[in-house]
């Protein structure tokens, strides 16, 4: 494995959980002021997130838009730059061994958990083999951790059962965030963080749905890093709410979609755009056991020539974008350019693939319908009938869908989900115990392709992930439409330089604008 080419985690999973309203007046933003040491000190920094925070608790916790609430309170061992590159954090230097199976890592000394404990090797111990046994849906991060050699309390060596081409990556995200080890197993540890980071939770203050309040760890080690005194994280599932505060100033910084960043321009807000998500349908029966059409890969392929995606583009997200028939992203080491286009829109040859499948007449197949997809579900509904698919809809509220979803529920629906680093892709959709791989689907055929991607190293590596790329187009895992353009609007005092692969900014990239 090369390190210099792991494109590391940090992906965006763009689902719209609960409703939340944006309340009361704050006071934000501000110009930064040289304080003691040289460090900048600026007021309070409020940002509204598409999502709401679940838990605290160290197994719990996710990427994408809730990496907003642990990062100010959890160190990582690692951390990503912009782009995502893997920088020193915890850290300080890491190296492997000659078969990529352990990992050494040199820790920084001096840093202490607001608990008082110190951090050291037997903190990263503790807290990989707890994230590896806590059953949250990114314990696959420390999965191939088997043991970690504690040398001494600078020094940790992670001894791996197997290589693992993102580890680098996870640990500039859930893998590597530290949390101290007493506070692991606290009764209150879904709600009370106790990490080494830039911020500290403060209880008092906050609200679950409604604000989380941060104040300044007034004894971390980069303090250089985080300029503001004071953060708050404010949930707002509605974009239009987000717009409104932050034309009101009520909010620094928000992620919007494609329909109103026409509108954030013109009131003055600065907008950038970086490209996270794909979006399309996740053919998850593909051994047909709920739907045996769907066993069918001639089916599978079928839909996927039904629909025409430079037009959905067009219509749902305003042309933001690129079409796209793959799931991995142009970064990544499994892209290849020409699966962008595999399918082009060709409702005959569709129709011909069903009826050679034996399915003219169709099928019906139960998909979930939840608001965040509100706009997408009907367009859906009414390509599929081209087919003679009918779909049978089930209610599901916006904080149920991804429950439900990754509990294997549906055997076809439709989601946005983030493209990181080529390892984590495959780990997230394409094992058997991928947690995006929802009917638990094990085909022998590309489990050989994934462990040759595993263990090769330099360009075969390359290929190897591209093979396993080209199988998953080929046999129609899935059926993405395009990849999505991601625009975050920030008012005119706030800074921002937006993360690679991830719609929501890293906390350590906000600035008070010159």
């Amino acid at each position: 494995m090369r390190s210099k080419r792991i494109v590391a985690t940090a992906a965006a999973l763009a689902l719209a959980l609960g409703l939340s309203a944006c309340g009361g007046s704050t006071s934000t933003g501000g110009s930064a002021t040289a304080g003691k040491d040289g460090v900048l000190s600026a007021g309070t920094l409020t940002l509204a997130a598409l999502a709401d925070n679940n838990s605290f608790d160290r197994a719990a916790l996710e990427i994408g838009h809730k990496t907003q609430y642990w990062m100010p309170v959890f160190d990582t061992l690692l951390v990503l730059d912009p782009q995502s590159v893997p920088q020193p954090g915890l850290a300080t230097k890491w190296s492997y061994n000659a078969d990529n199976t352990v990992l050494s890592l040199t820790l920084r000394e001096g840093v202490k958990f607001t608990d008082g404990a110190p951090f050291d090797g037997k903190a990263v111990a503790a807290n990989l083999d707890y994230l590896k046994n806590g059953g949250g849906q990114n314990a696959y991060m420390a999965k191939s951790v088997k043991t970690v050699d504690v040398v001494d309390a600078t020094h940790a060596n992670l001894v791996l059962s197997a290589p693992d081409p993102g580890l680098l990556g996870y640990l500039g995200v859930v893998g590597g965030a530290m949390a101290s080890p007493a506070s692991l197993t606290a009764a209150d540890k879904a709600t009370n963080p106790v990490g080494s980071g830039p911020y500290v939770l403060d209880k008092a203050k906050t609200v679950a749905g409604s604000q989380f309040v941060y104040e300044r760890n007034a004894d971390y080690w980069d303090l250089k890093s985080f300029p503001y005194e004071k953060l708050i994280i404010k949930p707002m599932t509605d974009v239009t709410a987000r717009i409104n505060a932050l034309k009101s100033g009520q909010v620094n910084g928000a992620v919007i979609d494609s329909k109103s960043a026409a509108e954030a321009k013109s009131s003055g807000l600065q907008v950038e755009t970086t490209q996270v998500d794909w979006t399309g349908l996740f053919l998850a029966d593909r051994e047909g056991k709920v739907v045996p059409a769907l066993g069918d890969v001639r089916v599978r392929q079928a839909i996927n020539y039904l629909f025409d995606s430079p037009a959905l583009l067009k219509g749902i997200s305003l042309g933001q974008g690129e079409v796209t028939n793959q799931v991995f992203g142009k970064s990544s080491q499994a892209y290849v350019p020409a699966l962008d286009n595999y399918y082009s829109h060709d409702e005959a040859k569709a129709k011909k693939l069903m009826a050679d499948a034996g399915y003219a007449d169709g099928f019906t197949v139960t998909m979930p319908d939840s608001p965040g997809f509100a706009t997408v579900n009907p367009i859906l509904e009414q390509t599929l009938l081209k087919l003679n698919i009918k779909t049978e809809w089930v209610k599901v509220a916006p904080d149920a869908l991804g429950g439900q979803i990754l509990a294997g529920k549906f055997p076809m629906f439709v989601f946005n989900l983030g493209s990181q680093s080529a390892w984590q892709d495959i780990q997230k959709v394409a094992l058997p115990t991928s947690p995006w791989n929802t009917a638990k689907v094990n085909s022998a055929e590309l489990n050989a392709l994934i462990e040759k991607a595993q263990f090769a190293t330099g360009s075969e590596q390359d290929t190897a992930m591209q093979a396993v790329n080209t199988w998953l187009v080929k046999n129609a895992w899935f059926a993405p439409f395009y990849r999505m353009s991601s625009p975050y609007a920030t008012d005119a005092k706030t800074k921002v330089v937006l993360q690679s692969q991830n719609a929501a900014p890293w906390i350590r990239s906000y600035s008070p604008a010159p």
